[in-house]
């Protein structure tokens, strides 16, 4: 029997609806969050000053700061979910977290997977020195003796722009390269802020100092595709921190120095 427009439209609509249902249903992540009240966020717990955990078993760090900060931001209950660096991504596709805040770097590969926020922490190689000595740039280190990491990010680059005159002490290792520059067989040393802020609770002649960055790697908030108010309240979060200076004052607290100029607008 010939079936009729009516019936026909009507089978065809109910086809239509179901198909385009799941997308019709994703309701915006931002409104899901507020509705529950509560916003999951991975940080890491291995990997200090970021994230790590304390004497009483609680998550600290610079990341822990930044995801409570968020979260306040918001107005809703932080809940913390500790992931390995390799997981940071699927768990954030897999909607096991609505933001990734674990020292998370951008680049043109991860850009297409998710969406990432402003630049909220530095992360970078540089060259360090204590407080009585100054270095501008590379050329300032001529005739200044350099400790670093043997085939190191900063020994690569720093190889690549240092003056003819400079020495470049390389060590094995990490505990080396900071071992030759505290009992002064070197003036400088060449590491990433996260090495150097281990001895932010030193108080010595020796310090290290940031004196110039030589390659930048900031972190920021990952953020699922198509979820731009989310993103937008994050930045948001993001900016009002910067300008009220809070979030200058984590960096001082776990890095031990101020939010980069370049990271502050």
């Amino acid at each position: 029997m010939a079936m009729s427009f009516r019936a026909l439209y009507t089978i065809l609509f109910i086809s239509f609806s179901i198909v385009i249902s799941p997308r019709a249903a994703l309701a915006d992540g931002l409104a899901d969050i507020r509705k529950a009240g509560i916003l999951r966020i991975a940080i890491p717990e291995d990997f200090p000053p970021f994230g790590s955990v304390g004497m009483d078993l609680s998550p600290r760090g610079y990341d822990v700061e930044m995801a409570n900060l968020v979260a306040k931001s918001i107005g809703v209950r932080v809940e913390l979910i500790a992931v390995k660096s390799i997981d940071r991504i699927p768990y954030l596709q897999g909607k096991k977290v609505d933001l990734v805040i674990s020292s998370l770097g951008k680049n043109a590969e991860r850009e297409k997977l998710i969406d990432f926020s402003e630049a909220y922490a530095p992360f970078f190689s540089g060259v360090f020195g204590p407080p009585n000595l100054t270095a501008h740039s590379s050329q300032d280190l001529a005739g200044k003796t350099i400790a670093l990491t043997r085939g190191s990010v900063e020994d690569v680059e720093l190889s690549k722009i240092a003056p003819p005159t400079a020495i470049l002490k390389r060590y094995d290792d990490n505990n080396g390269a900071l071992t030759a520059f505290f009992s002064g067989e070197a003036q400088f040393i060449a590491t990433g802020n996260v090495v150097a802020a281990t001895f932010v609770a030193w108080h010595t002649p020796k310090r290290p100092e940031v004196k110039f960055l030589i390659k930048n790697s900031p972190c920021y908030v990952g953020v699922n595709k198509s979820e731009p108010a989310l993103l937008a309240k994050v930045n948001e979060a993001i900016q009002k921190a910067k300008k009220d200076g809070s979030l200058s004052s984590i960096a001082k607290r776990w890095l031990g120095s101020e939010l980069p100029e370049e990271l502050r607008s």
